[in-house]
């Protein structure tokens, strides 16, 4: 008899408290007004602490003491539907992006001329997925998440009129789960139901925020801001649930996953054409090929077992985002913006537990000056990825699960506050 087992975990999974699809799992929507521009001119803006973020030199702009807290709602639909390659029996996976809530806190202090200093709070890395628990492809995955949360202290120097610098120190919190159904009915079983594996944990991880601003003359800024790459290796002990001998001594099986949090880099320009209206752009690069593996995959059979890590085969990503802004009165600001983002997956090695692609970003949104001290903003995005085909295949039993997620697309729905002192 072929004996087999197999258990995925993976961590190049979908959420968090933060943001959607950027050709890969970092985000852009944090919670902030940028959400409204589609990334378009954010390491040039420095128009909010939020600057923290997206470009540290932008504090130097900022007057004063200025706070930004902000929340977001992520949600969309991303359904799998199965063809007739599919092996494995089961119901279909259902929408598994479940509505997902998010925020970030930001203050910046301007301590002189020259010298400013800051805090930020938010989550830029991550995703998570909730598929039925018996639909057919529930031995690959039924649930999987990674959230980061970056602690970001920063500085920032500005020299003359033309050139400012900034740097921040990024502590990230990574927690990775997963869940996984077991096929024991290969062992020869007369109970044959599923057993279950799941594995969590949570590290943390350092790297940096740097970045730069060059003003050639009033109402013209070109951003250039660069994140570092962040470790996250997770280790602990998978929790297996099963009636068969040969698939329960894989419970307290020690696992360790190590990631990297790819370093990017974003290129903007901010051009402001008179009272009214601005124009931005940005470029980013986020450096996926050197993400690691996926995860963990162990198969058995007659003859023995086999342990073996998956290769992700991912591939850098480029955004291009095209944005402006409007000054509908004193208190009305209006921005808009549209990006394209690359995808980090080929179709042959797109996975379940990462259904991501290349994404189209539409996004929009209004500030209100409350009064001079005090805005209010909304802004609201939708990422649309079209169709999406998965076909995964276990090497040893040949269970296979194919399909595509059917135009795929996720929205986020931002609020802020911003107070100046």
């Amino acid at each position: 008899m072929n004996s087999r087992l197999y258990t995925a975990l993976s961590a190049s999974l979908l959420v968090l408290p933060g943001q959607v699809l950027a050709g890969g799992l970092m985000l852009y929507e944090i919670g902030t007004d940028n959400t409204g521009l589609a990334n378009a001119g954010s390491a040039a803006r420095a128009q909010g602490p939020s600057t923290i973020a997206s470009n540290p030199a932008g504090m130097s702009y900022l007057a004063g003491t200025q706070i930004s807290a902000g929340a977001q709602i992520l949600f969309g639909d991303l359904t799998f539907n199965r063809d007739s390659a599919t092996t494995t029996s089961g119901s279909g996976s259902g929408n598994v992006l479940d509505p997902i809530p998010g925020g970030s806190f930001f203050i910046s202090r301007q301590l002189d001329e020259r010298w400013s200093v800051g805090f930020g709070s938010y989550g830029d890395f991550g995703l998570a997925e909730n598929y039925d628990d018996d639909w057919s492809g529930r031995y690959f995955v039924q649930s999987a998440s990674i959230a980061g949360l970056s602690l970001v202290p920063s500085v920032a120097y500005r020299f003359n009129e033309q050139w400012s610098v900034g740097v921040g120190l990024k502590a990230m919190y990574g927690m990775l789960e997963s869940e996984a159904a077991i096929d024991q009915s290969p062992l020869g079983l007369t109970d044959r139901a599923d057993g279950q594996y799941k594995f969590k944990d949570g590290t943390w991880g350092y790297g940096a925020n740097v970045g730069v601003i060059y003003a050639p003359q009033a109402g013209t800024r070109i951003g250039l801001a660069y994140t570092s790459q962040v470790s996250l290796d997770f280790e602990d002990r998978l929790d297996v649930k099963a009636n068969s001998p040969l698939v329960s001594r894989l419970d307290g099986f020690k696992t360790k996953l190590d990631l990297n949090v790819p370093q990017t880099a974003t290129l903007s320009v901010y051009q402001q054409l008179d009272l009214q209206w601005a124009l931005l752009a940005s470029v980013n690069w986020q450096d996926w090929s050197q993400f690691g593996d996926i995860g963990l995959e162990v198969d058995t059979s007659a003859a023995g077992s086999r342990s073996t890590s998956i290769d992700a085969h991912y591939d850098d990503t480029y955004q291009l985002a095209l944005g402006a802004q409007y000054q509908m009165n004193p208190d009305l600001l209006w921005n808009f913006g549209v990006a394209y983002d690359t995808s980090a997956v080929s179709d042959g090695n797109r996975t379940l537990t990462v259904p991501m692609g290349t994404a189209w970003r539409f996004a929009t949104g209004f500030t209100y000056s409350l009064d001079q001290a005090t805005d209010l903003n909304f802004s609201w995005v939708a990422v649309w990825m079209g169709d999406m085909p998965v076909d995964q295949q276990k090497p040893l039993s040949g269970e296979r699960v194919s399909g595509e997620f059917s135009n795929a697309w996720i929205q986020a729905l931002t609020g802020n506050m911003t107070w100046r002192f």
